[in-house]
């Protein structure tokens, strides 16, 4: 339903426009934080999970080796022992 009286008619044109300014406000707020938040969290050094399971693997395998290197250390004190 329209109206006919120009007065209702500025004032929905005016509500119309302050909505579309409020969304404007509310889109660059967010985009401002979102860059603000980039910038804070840009100091940090975050790093990418392929390199956290490559770090991971390497860690695991060296922990494996040191293990056999202990077995083979026990083992040759051991040995050591009985020639005495």
């Amino acid at each position: 339903m329209q109206s006919d009286n120009p007065i209702v008619s500025d004032f929905v044109k005016l509500m119309n426009s302050a909505a579309g300014t409020f969304a404007g406000m509310t889109r660059e707020a967010r985009e401002a934080a979102r860059e603000r938040m980039k910038g804070a969290m840009g100091g940090f050094d975050f790093i990418s999970r392929e390199e956290f399971d490559a770090v991971k693997a390497m860690a695991a395998k060296a922990r494996e080796e040191n293990e056999k290197l202990a077995e083979r250390l026990a083992a040759l004190e051991e040995a050591l022992k009985a020639k005495k």
